[in-house]
């Protein structure tokens, strides 16, 4: 009866942890079983956000269509190669960022700090993304409060994330058609609607601008504020990839929705704002198509927000699992995130998100140059560190100074440059620079540590799949780690 009852105690613990998406744990080997099909799909939930349109369409019109049109080239192209790793290594571990933070350079104290921060800048996004919904659906009904609405499509995106990664899955499956189906009418009815610029598109340009110099600089700099994000959100939920689709699936789910985010995003947003003359996406997509329009925002900002939710819920889980052991489960963080989203929209904190965007862009893009940075040079070139990722607490050191001093030296002179006491040029490109110096500190580091604090005890319990690369045969581990001492009561009288 007792092995009975420690079965039905494993299978309810099993059942609850599937339903709970792994927030606190890796996906196991056996659970990776979703196509990158179905995993893109799932990320075109941010990729299809009207903040795309809105983020090309005050490029183009302060500072020119092609440096818009450039700025969005390089953003493809570096959140696309930094998509497709982070993609990699969470298909491999079965890990999100917050969980590869703790043993991929930070420990498990240092990683919570990373989860904290990840999960209000997703809060933030929601809010902000939840207002532009709030405010198209007010154009048509003024007399509705405005309080009333923020509670409303707040309270929604609640429920949408009850059932985890296959919800969102469904969801986002049978709403992208909806979506497509607007967008088609958005652009048509546009063609059809007379110009306020004479000239094509691309060849817009504000008076005393020109191509490429400190406007190009800017537009990199806006594109920074958002890339990193972009980048990290797709490990929590390449994780569940199958184990045959990793290296076409990493591409696919690191590449294609940067492309959609901001090429396709980010090009329309280009044209109809120059075609408009109007940057706020939540004008003139009303403008357009009328009620059609607030139901087009309605659709886009609530498959944005459930993706906001759903990853903010994970890194709340992580970090309160970390520093206080409080363990309520993802559906919680769910109602907790969904709740301060809502405080933060009526309390109007929204209007200052220009200023949080600074500090994100420099914290998220030096965050992901750390996990890059740790697996390909540090791991797999050097191997200083463990071949693998452990994230359990019992193994890992509270702080890593990889990672930590890596991380908080970069994001700190990072936030300086983008303050402009560096000058024009590192203002603009704080975020990359943030990067690069996260890099060679994370290299740096881990060389004058040795690996000291990647593991705490020996680990050998490792699937062989979860490695990143094979270990030689001879080596059954790469780190200094402390065994437990035995001492028994003969030891002691001698």
């Amino acid at each position: 009866m007792g092995s009975v009852k420690v079965t039905d105690q494993k299978i309810d613990h099993e059942i609850e942890e599937q339903e709970d998406d792994y927030s606190l744990d890796k996906v196991p080997y056996k659970e990776r079983n979703m196509g990158w099909f179905s995993i893109t799909n799932i990320t075109f939930g941010i990729a299809t956000a009207i903040f795309y349109f809105q983020l090309g369409s005050v490029m183009a019109l302060q500072f020119g269509a092609v440096n818009a049109l450039i700025s969005a080239g390089y953003a493809i192209i570096v959140a696309g190669i930094m998509g497709t790793i982070i993609s990699y290594l969470s298909a491999r571990s079965g890990m999100n960022v917050n969980l590869m933070s703790r043993g991929g350079g930070f420990g498990y104290i240092g990683a919570s700090l990373t989860s904290l921060i990840y999960a209000s800048n997703f809060i933030m996004y929601c809010a902000f993304e939840g207002m532009i919904l709030v405010y198209a659906v007010h154009e048509f009904f003024p007399a509705i409060p405005l309080w009333v609405l923020i509670v409303v499509f707040g309270t929604l995106v609640i429920p949408l994330n009850w059932f985890g990664i296959k919800q969102l899955d469904k969801l986002q499956k049978w709403s992208l058609p909806i979506f497509f189906a607007f967008l088609i009418a958005a652009i048509t009815v546009a063609l059809f609607t007379t110009s306020l610029y004479d000239g094509r598109f691309w060849t817009y340009m504000p008076e005393g601008v020109q191509v490429g110099g400190t406007a190009l600089l800017m537009c990199i700099g806006m594109q920074h504020g958002i890339m990193g994000l972009t980048a990290l959100l797709a490990s929590d939920y390449a994780r569940f990839l199958k184990p045959e689709h990793i290296k076409v699936g990493s591409i696919m789910i690191g590449v294609i929705p940067q492309i959609f985010c901001y090429g396709v995003m980010g090009g329309l947003g280009i044209w109809f704002g120059v075609r408009l003359a109007e940057p706020n996406p939540g004008v003139y997509i009303v403008q357009l198509l009328g009620i059609g329009g607030a139901l087009f925002t309605m659709l886009t900002q609530i498959r944005i927000n459930v993706t906001n939710i759903y990853s903010s819920s994970l890194s709340l889980s992580n970090f309160f699992e970390n520093v206080f052991r409080f363990t309520p489960g993802r559906r919680f963080w769910i109602v907790v995130a969904g709740v301060t989203a809502m405080v933060l929209m009526l309390g109007g904190i929204v209007d200052h998100l220009d200023a949080a965007l600074i500090f994100q862009g420099v914290f998220l893009l030096a965050w992901a140059a750390v996990l890059i940075t740790d697996a390909l040079i540090v791991k797999m070139m050097l191997k200083i560190g463990p071949a693998f990722y452990e994230a359990r607490q019992e193994n890992l050191y509270k702080w890593n100074p990889v990672g930590v001093v890596a991380l908080i030296v970069s994001s700190a002179l990072g936030t300086v440059a983008a303050l402009g006491y560096m000058g024009t040029f590192l203002e603009n490109t704080a975020a990359f620079f943030a990067a690069a110096l996260a890099a060679v500190l994370t290299v740096l580091m881990a060389v004058l540590t040795k690996g000291r604090y990647y593991l705490k005890n020996e680990v050998d319990d490792i699937d062989k799949e979860d490695y990143l690369y094979e270990p030689k045969a001879e080596k059954k581990r790469t780190v200094p780690v402390r065994r437990p001492v035995t001492v028994n009561a003969e030891s002691m009288n001698k």
